[in-house]
């Protein structure tokens, strides 16, 4: 369940709560926090005058003040001009993951006017109710619950000051987004016994049942009737079926945005198989349907004015005496011939019969979200998504919406000369381009089929998932594409 939140004008210093979480610049006390210091004795400024905390971005200190609130947690944001979005969500993110590891069911939050400095009161709603979302997240579904066990947090009141127009806007939003990246992390985390093709089918339909979606899921039979022939060649060596997942918001009309994830709910290599070491972190090979998931999450509950349209390739790609073979010559959905060099370029696959689909809705715009190559690990490392396409305008606006979502964006060239890594001596070209500029060979093999549209992808392979903890999240999924796409769709209506 996401975390519930809600925007409270309490005073601070007046609010019982187990723990306050409070978010302030460097630098000296806020003035703002007189009153809340003077009914905890002076805990502020004493830990203020001892230099044991300045409010440098990210630091904490955790107080026992013996006032209304049981605990005061301060959380620094850095220098106040360097205030921005992303120095709240992540102030509000430190409060919301320190207090599950404090076991506090119920908790607050306040943002001083200091931390805030020039951002607008809605973007800073909107920051917060994200960050609390990402802080607050957790999975232990699958753990036998602890001899003595510890509450989850579950509700974040959030104090705000009674001027501070738009900060209630903003939270809506927010708690949207934050929605969605739950939905998206809930989903990523899942093993892929679980987490099947049709799992995920039935995680679209749901959204559909609860917001009103239009869902369609084609089965093997409907997917080998409308040829998706390279989708059906990647599925051929699993016993698990194949979909293919369409969801459909209309809040307007005209042409939409298509967000097309990639799907491979397990990813073995097939034949060209994989070492072992950490194969298991090859259940996030569908964070790319798990982020168009949470975006329809996110938009059931905002009801933008937008038509979106979000496609889900979606199958394992697995070894065995009927799967795919390095040689063997595929036509796709498009009529394109692909020759296969290595069947753990399986991504581009099925992404390449979705994008031949989204012709059919003369779209304003394309985007897939991807975790396609380990090149884009090594090229950016976890910091950054890798972003190439047709469109430079859509580029733009994309590395913008991720500059807002805290979710950024570094573009790669497409250049003509990278066309000649994927010619085929035997087909219209070949699934691999081998280790130089692997993942711009892949950006190149999937703009064969984009012609009809603006098109930009984003290789996530990077920034989906993490295998260490930082202050504002656990390690594991990280719902990366969530926040993005729904800014994309939110600027777009």
């Amino acid at each position: 369940m996401p975390l519930d939140s809600a925007i409270r004008t309490d005073v601070p210093a007046d609010f019982t709560t187990p723990l306050l979480a409070i978010a302030v610049p460097q630098g000296a006390m806020p003035a703002s926090l007189d009153a809340l210091d003077r009914a905890s004795g002076g805990a502020i400024q004493r830990i203020y005058a001892a230099k044991d905390f300045s409010g440098k971005k990210d630091e904490v200190a955790l107080l026992y003040p013996g006032g209304k609130a049981e605990r005061v947690l301060l959380i620094g944001t850095g220098k106040a001009d360097d205030a921005d979005r992303d120095r709240l969500r992540r102030a509000a993110a430190i409060a919301a993951k320190r207090a599950q590891a404090l076991g506090v069911g119920t908790a607050a939050f306040h943002l001083t006017r200091e931390a805030r400095g020039a951002v607008a009161p809605r973007d800073a709603g909107q920051a917060v109710a994200e960050g609390l979302g990402q802080g607050a997240w957790q999975f232990i579904e699958m753990k036998r619950p602890p001899d003595e066990p510890r509450a989850s947090l579950t509700r974040v009141d959030i104090l705000v000051a009674p001027d501070a127009a738009g900060f209630d806007e903003g939270h809506r939003i927010g708690a949207a987004i934050a929605a969605g990246q739950a939905l998206a992390r809930g989903v990523q985390v899942l093993p892929s016994n679980v987490c099947t093709p049709s799992y995920l089918a039935g995680v679209a339909e749901d959204l559909g049942r609860r917001h009103g979606f239009t869902v369609t899921v084609l089965d093997k039979a409907a997917i080998v009737a409308e040829g998706m022939r390279t989708l059906m060649a990647v599925a051929q060596g699993s016993a698990e079926e194949p979909r293919f997942i369409v969801l459909e918001h209309r809040g307007a009309g005209g042409s939409p945005t298509v967000l097309v994830g990639k799907g491979v709910t397990f990813d073995t290599g097939g034949i060209s198989i994989k070492p072992a070491q950490s194969m298991e972190d090859m259940k996030y090979d569908m964070s790319g349907a798990a982020a168009v998931l949470g975006t329809f999450e996110a938009i059931g509950r905002i009801k933008p004015d937008a038509h979106v349209i979000g496609l889900i390739p979606s199958t394992e790609n697995m070894p065995s005496g009927t799967a795919l073979k390095p040689g063997d010559v595929i036509r796709s959905h498009l009529g394109k011939t692909i020759e296969i060099i290595n069947t753990d370029a399986e991504g581009r696959l099925i992404l390449c019969d979705a994008l031949s689909w989204a012709r059919r809705y003369k779209p304003a715009r394309v985007v897939d979200l991807a975790t396609l190559t380990g090149a884009m690990v090594i090229a950016l490392g976890h910091t950054a998504t890798g972003v190439m396409g047709t469109d430079e305008g859509l580029i733009e606006r994309l590395r913008a919406a991720g500059e807002r979502a805290g979710e950024r964006l570094w573009p790669l060239p497409l250049w003509d000369e990278y066309r000649d890594l994927i010619k085929s001596d035997i087909a219209d070209m070949k699934n691999s381009g081998g280790r130089p500029a692997g993942s711009i060979s892949a950006g190149w093999f999937l703009r064969e089929f984009t012609d009809e549209f603006p098109w930009a992808h984003l290789d996530i392979a990077g920034t989906a998932y993490s295998d260490r903890d930082d202050p504002t999240r656990v390690k594991g999924p990280t719902g990366l594409g969530v926040r993005l796409c729904t800014e994309l769709v939110l600027d777009r209506s």
